[in-house]
Formats: C-alpha cells, sequence, structure tokens
C-alpha cells in the first residue's frame, strides 16, 4: 500500500508519517512539504521519499498516481493579519489537493479536519459528528475549516465512490511541537521557562474554557487507521480529561482566577493589533465557544484509543516550552525563528509567513 501526506513535515505530519511506517501494509510513502526535513527526519524509516511541493502551485497529478490514499494534512495558520493568504493557502490549496485525488484517480482520501470547524456548542456535553460544521465566522481558521468541510460535501456527492473521511481532532500537542506551537500562537516575546509551573501566578478563568486535547502521536495513530482501513465520514479525536481551569491552574502550579472574556479578549486584541502576539482574538472566541466532543466513533469504528491523556500532551509541551524542543524540520525546528528569535521580528509577528 502507497500512502501520500500532504503536510507531513509539520506536527501531526511526522506523528503521521511514523505511524503508517510502522504499519507491514503500508509499503511505501510519500511526504510533500515545501519545505525538505533535515536529515535525521528524512532517515528515520526506508519507507519514506520526501518531495517538495506546494499545494498551492504545484502540479500534484503526478505526485498521487499510484497511491491508495492521500491524507491531507498541510494548513497554513499565519499571517493572521493577511487572511487572503491564509485562504489561498488552506482554501484554494485544498481545492487543488481534492481535485488532483479524483484527476489520479486515488481511492481513499483522508482530510484534517477540526474542532474549529464545528458551530459553538455546549460545554456540559459532548456532541457526536452530526453537530453543524458552520465553524465560528470571526475566526479565519474556523471560516476556512469549515469552508473545506463543504469542499467535501461537494467532493462526496460527485464521486461516491471515493473513500472520504475527516478526523475532527481536538488541539493536538507533543514536546517536539512547542517550539512551531509558541511561534504561531504566543510570539517571540513568550519567554519559555515560563512554562516553568510556579512562575505563572494565575490561569484566566472564562466562561466556556473548557478544551480538548490530545497527543500528537495519538492524532499520527488516527490518520493511520483511516488511511489503511475501511472506514468513511468523520470522526472526532480527543483524549481525556476535559481540560478547564481548574485543571490548566493545576498543572501550572497557579490559581484560576474568575475573569470577564471581555477583557481578556481587549487584551489580546490590542496585543494582535500591535503585532506583541500572532494569536488574534478570534481564536480566543473560537476557542470559548466550540463544543466538546464525543469520540465514541472513532473508538468503535476505527479502533483508535488515545494512549496518552490529555494533560499528559499538555505536559510534555510545556516541558518542550522550558527546553527548547522540536524536530529536525522547518516547521518544527527551534532555528526557524532565527537567532534570539530575530525572523519572528524582523518578518513582522503575525504578519508574513
Amino acid at each position: 500500500m502507497r500512502v501520500v501526506v500532504t503536510g507531513a513535515t509539520g506536527n501531526i505530519g511526522t506523528s503521521t508519517i511514523r505511524a503508517l511506517a510502522a504499519d507491514p501494509r503500508v509499503t511505501s510513502i510519500l511526504g510533500l512539504a515545501r519545505r525538505r526535513p533535515g536529515q535525521d527526519i528524512a532517515a528515520e524509516n526506508g519507507k519514506t521519499e520526501w518531495a517538495e511541493a506546494d499545494v498551492t502551485d504545484t502540479d500534484l497529478v503526478p505526485l498521487f498516481q499510484g497511491a491508495d490514499a492521500v491524507v491531507h494534512l498541510a494548513w497554513l495558520f499565519q499571517p493572521t493579519h493577511r487572511p487572503a493568504v491564509t485562504w489561498d493557502a488552506n482554501v484554494i490549496g485544498s481545492t487543488r489537493v481534492f481535485d488532483a485525488v479524483t484527476e489520479a484517480r486515488v481511492p481513499a482520501l483522508v482530510y484534517s479536519s477540526s474542532v474549529g470547524a464545528y458551530s459553538p456548542g455546549p460545554k456540559d456535553r459532548p456532541v457526536d459528528e452530526s453537530w453543524p460544521t458552520h465553524g465560528w465566522p470571526g475566526a479565519a481558521y474556523s471560516r476556512e475549516k469549515a469552508y473545506v468541510e463543504r469542499l467535501l460535501d461537494a467532493l462526496e456527492a460527485r464521486d461516491p465512490a471515493l473513500r472520504v473521511v475527516r478526523i475532527r481532532p481536538g488541539f493536538i500537542f507533543e514536546r517536539q511541537s512547542a517550539a512551531e506551537q509558541r511561534r504561531l500562537f504566543a510570539g517571540p516575546l513568550l519567554p519559555g521557562a515560563l512554562a516553568r509551573p510556579g512562575l505563572i501566578p494565575i490561569v484566566p478563568d472564562l466562561p466556556g474554557l473548557r478544551l480538548q486535547a490530545l497527543h500528537s502521536t495519538d492524532a499520527g495513530e488516527a490518520f493511520h487507521l483511516a488511511a489503511v482501513g475501511d472506514a468513511r465520514g468523520a470522526y472526532n479525536i480527543a483524549a481525556e480529561p476535559v481540560l478547564d481551569p481548574a485543571e490548566l491552574a493545576d498543572m501550572l502550579g497557579a490559581r484560576p482566577v474568575r475573569l470577564p472574556a471581555r477583557g481578556v479578549r481587549a487584551v489580546l486584541s490590542a496585543a494582535w493589533n500591535l503585532h506583541l502576539v500572532p494569536a488574534s482574538p478570534g481564536l480566543l472566541d473560537l476557542a470559548l465557544q466550540v463544543p466538546l466532543m464525543d469520540t465514541g466513533r472513532a473508538r468503535r469504528e476505527l479502533g483508535w484509543t488515545p494512549a496518552r491523556t490529555a494533560r499528559e500532551a499538555i505536559e510534555e509541551f510545556l516541558d518542550g516550552l522550558r527546553t527548547g524542543a522540536g524536530r529536525d524540520t522547518p516547521p518544527l525546528s527551534p532555528e526557524t525563528g532565527g537567532p534570539m528569535r530575530s525572523h519572528e521580528f524582523t518578518t513582522g509577528v503575525g504578519q508574513k509567513p
């Protein structure tokens, strides 16, 4: 079995490649990314070839020909100040991937959707995969994820023989993703040492702050199972427990303090407009409104069970922040930010890819 993975050098991509390579049914893997990984990653297993490809302009059909499945993970989170750029990469890029899958006659497509594709929902009970996926219009990330869901609806109607799987994960963390996620969401001004327990005195207790997370390795396993099996449709994936302010405060040796969401949003909005942080205030709105997900279908039909708890995933990530952890790929490497994070400052925080 041959599998092609787009966005293969990122947080989910590297874990998916490892999970696929460990399966004897998978005989070859083609990892696609805008920039090749370093030698350590490139030599990690004998099944994987690598090719440079940008989903916005590369001819993908020759790369997909002969594949038994395409796993589409490529996604651009920044620049948040230029949503036309992320729309081009994420929506137009996904359209080109789906068209190439059809033209190359690939029998299976596995797509990385997100909890962020869901419409606002309850925080006191989980919802299954039938919950509406209209997103939250105030966040570009959510708008794009919701729009791609509609593209997949059209693709399934147009090509019912194509096996389409939509994996909808919660927030994904691991130790080696720390440098990338700090760069994408917190920016260059966050000292990694601040993640040490006891140094952050409070955790904002905001209405609606209840989130689901999972470890990147467990996410990679879900994409692997979807690619090699016969599953169709959407699958929520997340680990226990649900993370609320009390749980987060306990991990950080802090105390939860009730704060108004409007005030916290105003501070974040000011910092984002001043290019002090790359995460837009719309992402905070989204986090406070996404529903809790029921993961029963993934466990029953994919045979997927997370090996790590949500707390373990966050604790690994915090350790990665403290130690400057990363991996030998351009998205995950701590060196991508430049010496003293200079590249992050010179390109404009949240402004340029």
